[in-house]
């Protein structure tokens, strides 16, 4: 090696130098910006409890618990009850999860199993249609289409068969009128069957195609392949799927308020009208004129609020333990 190429192998050792120095810099710096999106949400979703929270305040300060439990909502005198409300959110909401999850199953098991390859597309395209279609159109075709139908055909079909039927004659009365717990409850199955069978079909797809090359050999059917093989592979994502199906129809509000009859009452009777948070909000918010009377809609927020992180939360829980059994 001669004298004059010691500097220029030195100068390119400290370039390279910089260069590493330089690439770590960016990366800490990546690092940050990364950190800082991750506690801007944590930041966003405290905002929004404490705002909920200070609105709420007075509401909980005058009536504690009892604005959980009361069944009584009257802006005049300012007395208010949340438990009529919270009781309709949650029947319709686990009635829409009831009828939209099999639904959903089999519409992603046909489309990834049986479909011919041409229609495919047609029906993804579709499927993608209907979760983005707005909630307002959801609620004006339900109320001048499926009430109606509802009315004309369904609720008395229902009550003629389980009319004479203990429990089941309470649960399926009322007024054939077409809106009530029942209509909104389909109406939510309506909208959220989309988001959940977009997300089977995504899952279903990426099982292994061995596992079901394996099955077939073993001798299994198609059913058996997707309930013992697909299925079990996929219950993770699949059980997320539902949830965030779930969260969707726990805070819809339109399409709800259109159907549910907006009735402030408890009631057994699916075909009875009654209420939900996001219903009472929407159709109370802009006409509130005492303080405690907006205080109650922010309350009915924050309760939404609970419910929906509750609800989020025992989905974590519930997937944890399936990754646990599974390991």
């Amino acid at each position: 090696m001669t004298p004059e190429s010691v500097p220029a192998a030195g100068g390119a050792i400290h370039t390279m130098s910089d260069m590493a120095q330089r690439a770590r810099q960016r990366d800490k710096r990546f690092r940050w910006l990364v950190l800082g999106m991750a506690l801007l949400v944590l930041v966003v979703l405290g905002a929004i409890m404490t705002t909920l929270l200070a609105g709420a305040a007075p509401v909980f300060e005058k009536f504690g618990l009892g604005f959980l439990t009361g069944s009584d909502w009257n802006p005049v005198t300012d007395e208010f009850g949340a438990l009529p409300a919270i009781y309709g959110t949650l029947v319709t909401s686990i009635i829409a999860l009831l009828l939209a999850v099999p639904v959903s199953f089999f519409i992603a098991f046909f489309l990834t199993t049986l479909c011919p390859h041409r229609l495919r597309a047609p029906i993804n395209g579709v499927i993608e249609l209907l979760a983005g279609i707005p909630s307002i159109i959801y609620g004006m075709w339900g109320l001048f289409v499926l009430a109606p139908l509802l009315a004309e055909h369904v609720q008395p079909l229902l009550n003629e068969w389980f009319g004479g039927i203990w429990l089941l004659g309470a649960i399926f009365q009322g007024p054939p009128i077409g809106i009530g717990m029942l209509p909104a409850a389909i109406i939510l199955a309506i909208m959220i069957t989309p988001f959940i069978t977009a997300i089977m079909r995504e899952v279903f797809e990426v099982v292994p195609q061995g596992l079901k090359e394996a099955g077939y050999g073993l001798g299994a059917t198609t059913w058996e392949v997707m309930w013992d093989i697909v299925l079990p592979y996929t219950r993770v994502a699949v059980m997320g799927g539902i949830m965030l199906g779930l969260g969707r129809a726990l805070g819809e509000t339109m399409a709800v308020t259109f159907m549910i009859g907006n009735s402030n009452n408890i009631t057994a009777g699916l075909f009875n009208a009654g209420n939900s948070i996001a219903s009472v909000i929407a159709n109370e918010f802009a006409e509130a004129s005492s303080d405690m009377h907006v205080s109650a809609l922010i309350a009915l927020g924050f309760v939404l609020f609970v419910i929906a992180f509750g609800v989020l939360a025992v989905a974590r829980l519930m997937i944890l333990h399936v990754e646990r059994r599974q390991s």
